[in-house]
């Protein structure tokens, strides 16, 4: 790969990874990923962040065109997933730097993950401080922002905010910058991966951008550990903006009739439920779970008021896509959803019961009566959907008001 300088002295030395389709349990629909670095140039060289182990070679070899890394003085570890650490000990033997920084619970990550002897790690808390010479690097713990580890560090000198993986989207390119694809497709992989990796920590992320709000930090760029930089006031806002948004998690007149089916009886369940949404004007997006992946399902999810979910009843229980996707949608803790459930069966009929189940633990707002139909659905069976349709979006409009 080729280095990018991203401003004057200061240099993108990331990793591409093009053929990567699974990224922490959710699928990347081929769209791939990056483990951005940064290296910036001064009387410290300082290196932000490693890459993946198996991608260290070319790391190595895209560092060297710009400076022989065994000149490297500091390396900032913000955050310790093997994603960005990955490479860390070819790194410090690479270089031998003369410190390490990380947050204080990223001391105690990389002696979880590394084990190391005699590295010169320092820790640096929330607020403190490091000179480069001409620059001055400001540190922000990010607790829980996605791991207890986190931090985001600040240069003031360039408006430069380097937050590690918030801000992220998982897009391979040859592109750097937002500025240089459509906004939209940005804006969808960002979607994509806060739906699916940093939802359980919304609060967080309000009070991380608080403390910046309170801070009054000039940032004109915005470089994420995975995907594109934001860069200028355009699209620097337009990262904030979003992730204010996102951590909101507010009520949209959206809908997702999620569902597995076994002969078709609880499909047609869910194309009757997605026309009883449709009559109270509700946006609706059916998912079969044979042909959508659960992260897919999950980012639909993300962005809608209510969920929809049906399966036929499976040895006394659900059919296991659809109890994949409650365990997946569950551990992610969506907030301020209405839900229903529905279903169809041969002898016992418990599905409905244990979707109810999984959706009242989530703390939704759970219409009832959800609809259990035996074998296959008459006319009449499948107006029981339509209007069970209707009562969920006419709760959602009530939300809404």
């Amino acid at each position: 790969m080729r280095p990018v300088e991203i401003k004057e002295g200061i240099w993108w030395v990331g990793a591409v990874d093009w053929n990567t389709i699974d990224f922490h349990g959710y699928s990347l629909a081929r769209h791939g990923t990056t483990y951005n670095a940064y290296l910036v140039m001064d009387e410290k060289i300082t290196l932000f962040d490693t890459v993946k182990a198996p991608f260290v070679e070319q790391f190595l070899d895209t560092i060297a065109q710009v400076v022989d890394p065994c000149k490297i003085d500091y390396i900032v570890a913000n955050h310790l997933e093997p994603d960005h650490s990955g490479a860390l000990p070819q790194m410090i033997q690479a270089c031998s730097p003369e410190k390490v920084f990380c947050s204080p619970m990223g001391v105690r990550a990389i002696d979880a993950h590394f084990h190391p002897q005699g590295w010169p790690v320092e820790a640096v808390k929330s607020g403190s401080s490091i000179s480069l010479g001409k620059r001055n690097v400001h540190f922000i713990e990010a607790r829980m922002l996605h791991w207890p580890d986190s931090m985001l560090s600040y240069i003031p000198e360039d408006k430069l905010l380097i937050p590690n993986d918030a801000f992220g989207q998982n897009i391979a390119s040859t592109e750097r910058f937002v500025d240089e694809m459509d906004r939209s497709f940005v804006k969808r992989r960002m979607t994509e991966y806060y739906g699916n990796i940093v939802t359980p920590f919304s609060q967080v992320v309000d009070k991380i951008l608080d403390a910046v709000d309170e801070m009054n930090l000039e940032i004109d760029m915005i470089a994420p550990d995975h995907g594109l930089i934001f860069r200028g006031a355009e699209d620097v806002a337009f990262a904030l903006d979003s992730y204010r948004e996102y951590a909101a998690q507010e009520d949209t007149n959206r809908a997702v009739v999620v569902y597995d089916t076994m002969w078709h009886s609880t499909e047609k369940m869910a194309q009757a439920i997605a026309d009883g949404l449709t009559d109270e004007g509700v946006s609706v997006k059916i998912m079969a779970l044979k042909s959508f992946h659960h992260s897919e399902v999950m980012s639909e999810i993300f962005q809608a008021g209510a969920v929809v979910v049906g399966s036929p009843t499976h040895n006394n229980g659900i059919l296991p896509l659809v109890a994949d996707l409650l365990t997946y949608m569950k551990g992610l803790k969506p907030q301020n959803k209405i839900a229903a459930a529905f279903g169809s069966f041969g002898w016992s009929g418990e599905c409905v019961k244990v979707i109810t189940q999984w959706l009242e633990d989530m703390k939704f707002e759970v219409v009832d009566p959800a609809v259990k139909i035996k074998h296959v659905p008459d006319q009449a069976m499948l107006d029981q959907c339509v209007e069970q349709g209707r009562a969920v979006g006419k709760a959602l409009k009530a939300k809404l008001k």
